[in-house]
């Protein structure tokens, strides 16, 4: 008797599933994925929500409890309210040591009534200076807006909102190099930073409207976890599709931004961004290489 279409093709689609989730970690709940690292009386927990406050006292921060090699990483992070000046939020990945990899989203406070500003930089093997900076197209503090870093062999992709910000290429071929065998610790943190966040330090933090509080949930790592113990090689090797084992970050079709998010992310460079490492030739009068070979 003849297998039904639906069936044969519901039967594709589990074993895809069961190939593609291997290694993957995914979760919604804080204590699962993550712990505090500082200031832990700076926490405050309701229900599937997580409060950090900074006040004179203190900022605080939390990290993940593992470390990952590619996959996609998203906090859903409702900011500062009010006079956020001088105050930071962060959410970064980075590995350890001096020749370290790293991703940031840094959300930089701002006046009553002021747009909120997001930094990204990304550091590859220790070297960083590759800000990029854009004001948001929503009130970040009214609401929870989802903040994702999706990381294959192929790019690196910030997402706000699913809606890709920024795009690092690997460019390898013309020698640039890319982070690709570090794993690395997810990190959230607020501070004080008033001496550069906010109109270049020219604001400073009023300390009148304390504690400022960063709120947070939806916390969700699809990503390929790494065990201490293996070496860089072995946690590349074991993160990457090879024969049985098909990873979703390595299809295809996520080598590149899709059509659509091409669009995106120029309307985004167009109407949001307002400064590019790139263009700033009182900086790097000799231009970066990555920002003459590819556009991101």
């Amino acid at each position: 008797m003849a297998i039904p279409a639906f069936k044969i093709m519901s039967l594709f689609l589990s074993v895809f599933v069961g190939f593609a989730l291997v290694g993957l970690v995914s979760s919604a709940k804080f204590d699962e994925l993550f712990q505090p690292t500082w200031a832990f009386d700076h926490f405050i927990h309701e229900g599937e929500l997580l409060h950090m406050k900074l006040d004179n006292f203190s900022g605080a921060g939390f990290q993940s409890k593992n470390k990952y090699l590619f996959g996609k990483v998203s906090l859903q992070i409702k900011l500062v309210e009010g006079d956020s000046a001088g105050t930071v939020t962060a959410f970064y990945m980075s590995s350890d040591g001096p020749s370290h990899n790293e991703f940031d989203f840094e959300f930089l406070g701002n006046t009553t009534g002021e747009p909120y500003s997001v930094q990204t930089n990304i550091y590859v093997n220790g070297v960083g200076n590759r800000e990029q900076r854009l004001n948001l197209w929503f009130d970040p503090t009214t609401e929870f807006h989802s903040y994702s870093i999706f990381w294959n062999q192929r790019q690196v992709v910030f997402l706000v909102d699913e809606t890709p910000i920024r795009v690092h290429t690997n460019m390898e071929n013309k020698g640039v190099p890319f982070p690709k065998d570090q794993a690395m610790g997810v990190y959230s943190s607020i501070w004080n930073a008033d001496d550069w966040a906010t109109q270049g330090g020219r604001v400073k933090t009023d300390w009148s409207h304390a504690p400022f509080i960063a709120s947070y949930k939806g916390f969700e790592i699809n990503a390929c976890e790494c065990p201490v113990s293996l070496a860089a090689a072995d946690n590349a090797k074991k993160c990457s599709s090879s024969g049985d084992q098909k990873y979703w970050w390595d299809e295809p079709t996520l080598s590149t931004l899709n059509l659509h998010q091409n669009h995106q992310l120029v309307w985004v460079k167009a109407h949001h961004m307002f400064y590019d490492y790139c263009t700033d030739s009182a900086r790097f009068p000799v231009t970066p290489l990555e920002c003459v070979h590819h556009r991101h």
